[in-house]
């Protein structure tokens, strides 16, 4: 049975992943029709036509085989015989109730029935296992060390309407008289009468204490299993007790241990003779158990490797693939989410395969009923692919100024400078107008300032060319287009404009170093000899300082000193001057603690 299992179950398996795929392509576009979902089979319900229904459920495999268990729990073996297609010549020399219960004794001792999950519900069976149109295999049996199929094959009623039975081939093997030919189980030797004689659902208590047994064995035995081969592995391949490697092995440890665990109780109930009753009451957990301990396997293995991903990345300063990693990551659990409802309902007999193509119908009234959930979703999708922001990233969205904590499939949370978080739907992110501070190369220096009208030319002038020997001269600016312009004449006094680039790695360098160049230029302004203009407004109580004589004609001495020597550096400054006072301010400025720091590792 676990070799039936393994071929089976795969292929349940890839119509979960499919229908999983489908669900989650209609998450990203529900305006999706329903001709345009492919169907994952050719029994879909869709394409079955319409038949008159049986009292006993055998238009499909599936109702075949589950009546006749249903039947025979009941000890209703007249019931039960009517699942078995016993030819003519056959009925003549056996009676149909003792092969019926004949059929059950000998899928208590030595056969199994596929889970309910595994067999096809559709009335024309399965039309792709090379075993023609008419013949399902739906478990297998042994006598006599003799490994054979069981068969159900499908005949028509006297309405032309296909009905399921056990083929004649498989009761042409049921050996009989069953007291003789099968002998009493090893269960009913060994435990106490009582245990066998009360039953519960047509089965003696003892089988169902049995069966609950194992499954506290089966999972011990995985467990130690499992801990026994991670043990190995990290002996054997030393770069298993290194990350990511360890992370790795810890995503394999609850799915396999699960996977044992369901496969070692598989084998316990048929090695033990268990009922087939129970079994397959069982059957489609033991399923649904197989199908989550490879959606957990897949859960498990995103989580790591999206973290590793994750911290790659991080390493290298790319924090757009950081927020796409947590967005994809997001998406897919959702999937393997619905994954796992879709493999319950499906494993329990439900159509999610036409429920799945209903939404695809239902889709354009449902993005009628919930634009703004779908609107974030697409928003969603904008800011990963565009990328105007990424986790990390401080910007100012509106009128919003904080740094981006998380991107989510709805929304964007945004801590503030004060320290509050504010969450943005996505839908609304994606239409603001988002400046993003981070990503800057340089920073712009830009203030102006307003002199005393009573200022002289050649002062104008002095300050003209020290104010930009200050910028030229200072290793944190850039050289090009570093600027001091004389622009305007006014009421407010003589305003000069500086235009420069601050290179800083972040905001509180390009503080710092502005900082600096403030204290640099207040000190060319004090030694010009003049001052900075008041506002025309103010009312001073105290006297006015005024720059002195012997200042102003020092300056005005150093400014015709300049031009007798052709080295008035105006309107421009000469390359080579530049180079000359280029790096000339220290930076930090002497005298500071960075400055000191900075002697130290030189």
């Amino acid at each position: 049975m676990s070799s039936t299992y393994a071929v089976h179950t795969s292929n349940i398996l890839r119509k979960t992943i499919y229908m999983g795929l489908c669900l989650l392509a209609w998450l990203m576009a529900t305006t999706a029709v329903s001709a345009q979902i492919p169907k994952p089979d050719t029994t879909s319900s869709a394409s079955t036509p319409k038949y008159p229904a049986d009292s006993l459920n055998r238009r499909t495999p599936r109702g075949a085989v589950a009546g006749f268990i249903s039947a025979v729990a009941k000890e209703n073996y007249a019931r039960a015989a009517r699942y078995l297609h016993i030819d003519r010549k056959l009925r003549k020399k056996r009676n149909a109730e003792q092969l019926a219960q004949g059929l059950q004794q000998l899928l208590d001792e030595s056969g199994s029935i596929l889970p309910y999950a595994l067999i096809s519900d559709s009335p024309d069976g399965h039309i792709d296992d090379n075993l023609g149109p008419n013949i399902d295999r739906v478990g297998s049996a042994m006598i006599d060390n003799e490994s054979f199929d069981i068969m159900v094959e499908s005949i028509q009623d006297e309405h032309g309407a296909p009905l399921w039975l056990f083929s004649t081939q498989t009761i042409q093997r049921i050996p009989l008289p069953v007291d003789e030919e099968l002998s009493s189980s090893w269960i009913s030797k060994v435990l106490p009468k009582v245990l066998i004689d009360k039953k519960w659902s047509g089965v003696p208590i003892a089988h169902w204490m049995i069966s609950i047994l194992l499954v506290f064995m089966a999972y011990l035995l995985a467990w130690a299993a499992t801990k026994i081969i991670i043990f190995i592995v990290s002996r054997v391949w030393t770069a298993a007790r290194r990350e990511p490697n360890t992370g790795i092995i810890r995503a394999f440890f609850r799915p396999v241990q699960l996977f044992f665990a369901v496969w070692i109780f598989v084998f316990a109930l048929e090695q033990a003779n268990i009922s087939i009753i129970v079994r397959q009451r069982l059957s489609s957990l033991s399923v649904i158990f197989y199908m989550l301990a490879v959606l957990l396997l897949m859960w498990q293995l995103l989580d790591a490797g999206s973290k590793i991903t994750q911290r790659n990345l991080a390493k290298r300063g790319n924090q757009a693939g950081v927020s796409a990693i947590l967005f994809l990551r997001r998406a897919i659990k959702i999937a393997l989410f619905f994954m796992a409802i879709i493999t319950v309902l499906d494993t329990f007999g439900f159509n999610v395969t036409t429920g799945i193509a209903a939404l695809g119908i239902g889709g354009i009234a449902l993005a009628l009923g919930a634009q703004k959930t779908v609107e974030n979703f697409v928003g969603s999708v904008t800011l990963i692919a565009d990328q105007p922001v990424r986790v990390g990233d401080f910007c100012k969205v509106g009128q919003l100024v904080g740094t981006v904590e998380q991107i989510g499939m709805r929304s964007t949370q945004i801590r503030t400078n004060e320290r509050t978080v504010v969450t943005i739907p996505n839908g609304e992110l994606s239409s603001l107008q988002i400046e993003n501070f981070t990503h800057r190369d340089k920073f712009l220096f830009s203030p102006s300032f307003y002199f005393r009208l009573d200022s002289s030319v050649d002062q104008i002038r002095y300050l003209l060319v020290e104010m930009r020997s200050v910028l030229y001269a200072h290793p944190k600016v850039d050289t090009l287009p570093a600027r001091v312009r004389f622009v305007n004449v006014s009421k407010e006094g003589l305003k000069f404009e500086i235009f420069a680039y601050i290179n800083a790695v972040d905001f509180d360098m390009f503080l710092s170093v502005q900082e600096d160049l403030y204290l640099h230029l207040l000190e060319v302004i004090k030694g010009s000899g003049t001052d900075l203009a008041r506002s025309s407004q103010s009312i001073y109580i105290q006297q006015e300082e005024v720059a002195t004589t012997e200042k102003k004609d020092e300056i005005e001495a150093q400014v015709r000193a300049w031009k007798e020597k052709n080295e008035l550096q105006i309107p421009d400054f000469e390359e080579q001057h530049i180079a000359n006072i280029r790096g000339t301010i220290s930076y930090p400025p002497e005298g500071s603690i960075k400055y000191k720091d900075r002697g130290e590792t030189n």
